[in-house]
């Protein structure tokens, strides 16, 4: 048996994920552990929960890989040094706070308390990018395919272009810091407001109530070049010590200014964090995501170029576009897409084992991933044991019975919090940490922020849809397992589906076979038996925090928001009319 350990550790979405035998068994962020949302620190109490899952010890593990490799793109790192002496100490200093990642066995012994010669596994270092693109294109079950990479930084690299073949990744082009999509997106999220780790997504969200004001100027910020794209300096923040972010003693990411004077000359002060979102903040957005998804698309192209293959496996944080996504198979020669659930940095520990796995130790079973669900499950008994201690009431019932009160909930127009084996993997609920609600009532998603999300009211829910039905409500028929591509809604659904429609007639879906989730597809089977719709709204499961994880989790919020129903399990509990 060969047992492989991957991390991502002392760097945003800090994870741990499992490997035996070429197949991923166990994959879990540290935030949904220890409850600090986009945790950076080191992943002991994953590690801990992956090999507990395992039924293995610390002392089982043959490899360690880890997705960051500080000797990787050492000539450019000089080049730009020498460019630029007076970075040379910032350079260092990157390098130092990650040191801590050189002597993993003694980390390791001293978080399980074990002896060190006990551990008897080899490490790995994986570049960044490499790490991303193993994580997608290795859990397709493609002999070949092109790969994509794109997000912030990672190993001074901010795009990977590569062709991936057999148990090989084949690197054709990298594009280095500090020419950055995921920069620029940073930087105008941070000027209007939106200045925390993470919130590129509901940037994208807003982008559609703008106009395209500001298009010269977009257009003057990202030069595209014939192997790739540059950023114009004047509107940012020279590259520094810290990258642009770096990490509290919490754990957490504390971004740093990214725009220059030069944009506050042209745009005005920056906008105050949950203060009124004007026009121009509408507008930013717009053309922000405008010039993003050209630049997306640009790459894309240039990648096809050199790998003239219908398929792409793509990773990293700028993937978790989902709008961007949609659009590519319209505006470039791509038809299939393979992007695992945990696109962004959290995924790098699962690239990093499955890379090992493959390029280094030639494995040879590959395994599809057809769902994200990696992580904790916990049994009945043990939900039984919170239910009581928190004084919650409850009715057991059998699957059907199950099903059908759950759908009548729904149906009802309640909220359910919907709780159902094993968590998954990546940052979207997918059918088993879900709060769910019917998506054809007008109000609904007001009812949802004001009683449980308490999110920006142009923040979309997402759709979940059988897929044999997807190609007669969306216009594009491509599958989106975990909730990363956006498509039109077909004219005739928008008002059938109004909560879960966007402003520019879009839903991201998720779609489902009863394959990837049996419990919550015949769910959604049942709830069109009752309403004609195979759709429900799915949100995630938490309340301004990371996901819930365990069974307490989930009933605290139950208990504390204005949810109607919980079901946990085999197990029901409705909210009396004084509790709601």
């Amino acid at each position: 048996m060969s047992v492989i350990l991957g991390i991502n550790a002392l760097h945003a979405g800090s994870s741990a994920a499992l490997v035996i035998d070429d197949k991923p068994v166990a994959a879990i962020a540290e935030e949904r552990l220890n409850r600090v949302k986009y945790y950076a620190g080191f992943p002991t109490l994953a590690i801990g929960k992956c090999l507990e899952m395992a039924g293995l010890k610390i002392g089982d593990v043959d490899n360690v890989a880890v997705g960051r490799d500080s000797s990787a793109n050492l000539g450019k790192k000089l080049q730009y040094a020498l460019a630029n002496p007076s970075k040379l100490l910032n350079l260092a200093r990157i390098k130092s706070r990650r040191s801590g990642l050189d002597d993993l066995k003694s980390q390791l012994a001293r978080d399980f308390d074990v002896d060190p010669s006990q551990l008897k596994f080899e490490q790995h270092n994986i570049e960044h990018h490499l790490a991303h693109t193993a994580s997608a294109y290795f859990v397709s079950d493609w002999e070949e395919a092109a790969g994509f990479t794109l997000d912030g930084s990672g190993d001074f690299v901010t795009c990977m272009l590569s062709h991936c073949q057999g148990n090989q990744i084949s690197i054709k082009h990298r594009v280095h810091v500090p020419h950055s999509l995921g920069s620029l997106y940073t930087m105008i999220c941070e000027f209007i407001g939106y200045d925390r780790y993470g919130d590129e997504g509901k940037v994208m969200g807003l982008a559609p109530l703008g106009q395209d004001t500001y298009h010269d100027h977009f257009e003057k910020m990202v030069v595209l070049t014939e192997n790739g794209m540059e950023l114009n300096p004047r509107y940012f923040q020279p590259f520094g010590e810290n990258q642009g972010m770096s990490i509290n003693e919490k754990g957490q990411i504390d971004l740093h200014r990214h725009y220059s004077d030069y944009v506050c000359e042209l745009f005005g002060d920056p906008r105050d964090p949950y203060t009124e979102i004007s026009q121009r903040d509408q507008d930013l957005a717009f053309g922000l995501q405008r010039v993003f998804e050209k630049g997306y698309m640009h790459l894309l192209n240039i990648l096809h170029r050199k790998v003239p293959c219908e398929r792409i496996a793509m990773a990293g944080g700028c993937v978790l576009n989902s709008v961007a996504n949609g659009k590519m198979f319209d505006e470039t020669p791509f038809r299939q897409t393979c992007i695992q659930p945990a696109a962004g940095d959290d995924g790098l520990s699962l690239g990093a084992a499955l890379y090992v796995s493959h390029a280094i130790l030639g494995g040879q079973q590959r395994v599809e991933m057809r769902d994200a669900y990696l992580g904790p499950e916990y049994s009945e008994q043990e939900i039984r044991h919170e239910l009581e201690a928190k004084g919650v009431s409850y009715v057991r019932h059998e699957r059907e019975s199950l099903l059908n009160e759950t759908a009548q909930q729904i149906s009802q127009g309640n909220v359910v919090g919907w709780f159902q084996g094993r968590m998954e993997w990546g940052p979207r609920a997918l059918g088993n940490r879900s709060i769910l609600a019917h998506p054809g009532l007008t109000d609904m998603k007001d009812v949802l922020n004001a009683r449980i999300k308490h999110r920006e009211p142009f923040r979309p829910f997402a759709p979940t849809v059988i897929q044999e039905r997807q190609a007669e409500i969306f216009e594009h028929t491509h599958p989106s397992p975990f909730m990363l591509h956006v498509y039109k809604i077909r004219p005739e659904w928008r008002e059938k589906l109004v909560a879960v429609n966007h402003v520019d007639n879009t839903g991201r879906l998720q779609t489902l076979t009863h394959e990837e989730n049996p419990l919550y597809y015949d769910l959604i089977k049942k709830f069109e038996g009752l309403t004609g719709i195979p759709i429900i709204l799915n949100t995630s499961f938490n309340e301004n925090e990371p996901i819930v994880c365990q069974p307490s989790e989930a009933i605290d919020c139950f208990q504390r928001t204005k949810m109607d129903t919980l079901v946990v399990g085999p197990f029901v509990c409705k909210k009396s009319a004084a509790e709601g």
